[in-house]
C-alpha cells in the first residue's frame, strides 16, 4: 500500500522572479489557498497518510502554514467567524506533515535522496509542489497509486504533450499495455522535437519503489552539477520496472506565470464563493479586449 509521499519543494523558484526571492513560489496563492496546499490536499485525497515535503532556507512560511496558530483561532471564535476558523482548523488537521531541508539545490534526483530514511522500504508517491490537477473524479496521485497495486512497478503520472512543448519535459516510450496504461520502454529528459520518443511526457506525479534509491546513488551528476531523477528512472527502466500512467484530470504548471495565471483565473471561476461573480467581470473585461 502506498500511504506516504515526499513533495519535493526545496528549488529557487526562478521563474516566478521577483517575487520567489522572498515568497516561496509554492507559497503563491490560488484563489484562497497556496499551490503547495493543493498538493497535500491531493496527497491526502488520494489515501496518504504521511506526507514530507522538502525545502530549504527561506521557505519556512511552507511549515508555518501547516501548523496551528492558536492567537488568530482564539481570535476568530472571540469574533464568531466561525466558518475562518473552521478552515483554518481543517488546514491543520489534513494529515501528518513532516519537513526536511534539502541542504543544497543539485537536482530532482538528490531531493529525492533526502527522503530515504522517511520512505524506508515503502513504495511513496511524489508530487512535484507546483503540479496541480484538477479532476472532479479520482485524484491524478490516486490514479497512479490503483496502477501501482495492479503492476508494483514504478509509476509515472503522463499526458500527451504537443509538439511545441514537449523539449520542455521528461519524454516515455510507450509500449502500450492497457487502456491508458503503458509499459515505459525509454525516457529522455527534454529532448528535441526531433528526437521525441513519444508526445506522452511525465508531469510531476509518481510513484516510486525504494529501488530508486540506488539507482539515484549510481548516477553521476548532469548539466548544471545536477542529479536527474529522469536518468536514475532510466536505470529501472532496463530492469523493465517501469510504467506510466495517462492520467485523467487538467494539469497547471503553477511554476510559471502564464501557468500560474491560467491556474488562478479557472480555480477563481470554480470557486463557490466568488465563481459567478469573477465569471460576470471576465466578460465584462472581455469585452475591451
Amino acid at each position: 500500500m502506498v500511504k506516504k509521499a515526499v513533495i519535493p519543494a526545496a528549488g529557487f523558484g526562478t521563474r516566478m522572479l521577483p517575487a520567489s526571492k522572498t515568497v516561496p513560489k509554492e507559497m503563491l496563492t490560488l484563489v484562497d489557498r497556496p499551490a503547495v496546499s493543493y498538493v497535500v490536499e491531493e496527497a491526502i485525497a488520494s489515501g496518504i497518510e504521511d506526507i514530507l515535503i522538502i525545502t530549504s532556507r527561506g521557505k519556512a512560511a511552507m511549515e508555518e502554514y501547516f501548523v496551528p496558530h492558536f492567537e488568530l483561532e482564539a481570535k476568530l471564535a472571540a469574533s464568531k467567524k466561525f466558518d475562518e476558523l473552521k478552515k483554518l482548523k481543517e488546514l491543520t488537521e489534513l494529515g501528518n506533515i513532516h519537513f526536511i531541508y534539502q541542504k543544497e539545490q543539485k537536482g530532482l534526483g538528490h531531493a529525492i535522496r533526502c527522503a530515504k530514511a522517511f520512505t524506508g522500504d515503502d513504495p511513496f508517491a511524489v508530487i512535484l509542489a507546483d503540479d496541480i490537477v484538477y479532476n472532479e473524479g479520482a485524484p491524478a496521485t490516486r490514479q497512479l497509486i490503483d496502477a501501482y497495486e495492479k503492476l508494483h512497478g514504478v509509476i509515472l503520472g503522463v499526458q500527451y504533450i504537443d509538439d511545441k512543448n514537449i523539449s520542455k519535459y521528461g519524454v516515455i516510450k510507450p509500449e502500450t499495455i492497457g487502456d491508458g496504461l503503458f509499459r515505459v520502454t525509454d525516457m529522455a529528459e527534454k529532448p528535441k522535437v526531433e528526437d521525441k520518443m513519444s508526445n506522452f511526457a511525465a508531469l510531476g506525479h509518481y510513484i516510486l519503489t525504494p529501488e530508486i534509491y540506488d539507482a539515484i546513488d549510481e548516477t553521476t551528476p548532469g548539466v548544471g552539477g545536477e542529479i536527474q531523477l529522469t536518468d536514475a528512472i532510466r536505470k529501472l527502466i532496463a530492469k523493465g520496472l517501469v510504467y506510466a500512467v495517462d492520467f485523467e484530470g487538467k494539469r497547471y504548471d503553477a511554476g510559471n506565470r502564464l501557468g500560474y495565471m491560467k491556474a488562478s483565473v479557472e480555480f477563481a471561476l470554480r470557486n463557490e464563493e466568488i465563481g459567478e461573480d469573477f465569471k460576470a467581470y471576465l466578460k465584462e473585461l472581455a469585452q475591451g479586449l
